[in-house]
């Protein structure tokens, strides 16, 4: 049943006007509550009984669909996070994580707190079900019945929320990590309240480094610190998991420094791409092309945009801002990506600075004089490349760190590629 045809049935079993219980159910799914869900909240809030006679099936969690629009599960608990989120002009704290039983895992959000935490064994009665990322999750709102369980629930999942930032996917709640803050910055952000101070940066471990941001500040969070972080979530930023810290996350010092990986996981691109997204990657492949708007550019002094014809897209006419950058075509056989590289390793790699740039055009009478001599050096070359890779409909982009000529063997790189080729 779609939104008008419950908001009509709704307004004549309650007597009151379609638009305004329409209204009702429309601010409610726009925060992804399933319709049945909502449906038994407009019915309270304008004096009606829950309604629906419909018995929720009890099911395990590998048969729950988002056909179902309610469960019953008995289940154990995997992990648990607290946030704060805006929910119809208000702020509304909400529990959520992972439950699991022994045919599978799925994600949960608690709109009340029902007492439990991880490691427990629940028996859950009347769980909405709803999509969230392409999956079925439980909603436990006010209908929901929630018990502990005669018996331990068995798991073959970890239970409890530490994790190492390899592991971590966007999606993940109440996760809890042990990590190097490598690079923090505070800055301000136009908020739901207003102007907000929060801070962003790098964390890293032994397995990876990912992006934070950290909405509550907190004063334990300080480059070079190694801390233990609990309460986190996970979204997706630029196609690969970011960490967030809300104020219910706790950070505390550690006694002894989290080493940290000197290294990106290196994989082909194709395993790259694949992926969707990572932060921090290394391929090797030969440059195939250096692409147009490489070389001497000019950018706007507002956004950074790189102009064309002497137009920003978002501020028209503007006096540009010199500046150096490559778009390089990389393949390794198995795929392909543009690497991006910026200002200082350009200057690095063209072999002297902007304002030489600018006199070899001026000379030339052609700013496309930079970019060939770039073309000249890295064409057909062997190069490792090191960066935070993105993936969407218009391609891969690597946005580069580092930037080698490869020192391997070709005859051995050739035989690699040919093998991960031919899987």
């Amino acid at each position: 049943m779609d939104v008008d045809s419950t908001a009509e049935e709704l307004a004549s079993a309650l007597g009151v006007d379609k638009q305004e219980v329409k209204a009702d159910l429309e601010a409610l799914l726009e925060f992804d509550v399933p319709l049945e869900e909502a449906a038994q909240s407009v019915r309270r809030k304008h004096g009606g009984s829950s309604g629906g006679s419909t018995t929720p099936d009890t099911l395990e969690i590998a048969s729950i669909t988002t056909e179902q629009s309610s469960v019953n599960v008995t289940v154990r608990v995997l992990t648990q996070g607290t946030r704060t989120i805006r929910y119809q002009g208000d702020d509304q704290t909400i529990r959520e994580g992972k439950l699991a039983d022994e045919s599978g895992t799925i994600s949960y959000t608690a709109w009340q707190d029902f007492g439990f935490e991880a490691g427990d064994s629940l028996v859950i009665g009347n769980a909405g079900v709803r999509e969230w990322e392409g999956s079925p999750e439980l909603n436990l709102g006010q209908s929901t019945t929630v018990s502990m369980a005669d018996e331990t629930v068995d798991v073959d999942n970890p239970v409890g929320g530490d994790s190492d930032l390899i592991d971590l996917a966007p999606g993940d709640r109440g996760r809890n990590l042990a990590v190097t803050v490598q690079e923090v910055e505070s800055r301000t952000i136009d908020g739901r309240d207003g102007e907000t101070t929060i801070l962003s940066g790098v964390l890293a471990d032994e397995t990876a480094r990912l992006p934070f941001t950290d909405w509550n500040p907190h004063p334990d969070i300080d480059e070079g610190a190694s801390v233990r972080i609990e309460d986190v979530y996970v979204r997706e930023f630029r196609g690969s998991p970011s960490v967030n810290l809300s104020e219910f996350s706790t950070v505390s010092p550690l006694s002894e420094s989290v080493a940290v990986a000197d290294s990106a996981p290196q994989l082909s691109i194709r395993e790259a791409v694949d992926n969707g997204g990572l932060f921090d990657v290394e391929i090797l492949g030969n440059v195939l092309e250096v692409r147009d708007g490489s070389g001497l550019i000019e950018r706007c002094p507002e956004c950074g945009r790189v102009l064309q014809n002497g137009q920003c897209r978002t501020h028209g006419d503007v006096e540009g801002e010199d500046d150096l950058r490559i778009k390089a075509i990389v393949d390794d056989g198995t795929a392909s990506v543009t690497a991006i590289v910026g200002t200082d390793l350009t200057k690095e790699i063209y072999g002297d600075d902007i304002a030489a740039a600018k006199e070899a055009a001026r000379e030339a009478m052609d700013k496309e004089v930079v970019a060939e001599t770039i073309r000249e050096k890295l064409v057909g070359g062997a190069y490792r490349v090191r960066g935070s890779l993105s993936v969407d409909e218009y391609g891969a982009n690597l946005n580069v760190q580092e930037f080698e000529a490869a020192g391997d063997d070709p005859a051995e790189r050739a035989t690699a590629v040919l093998a991960e080729v031919r899987q």
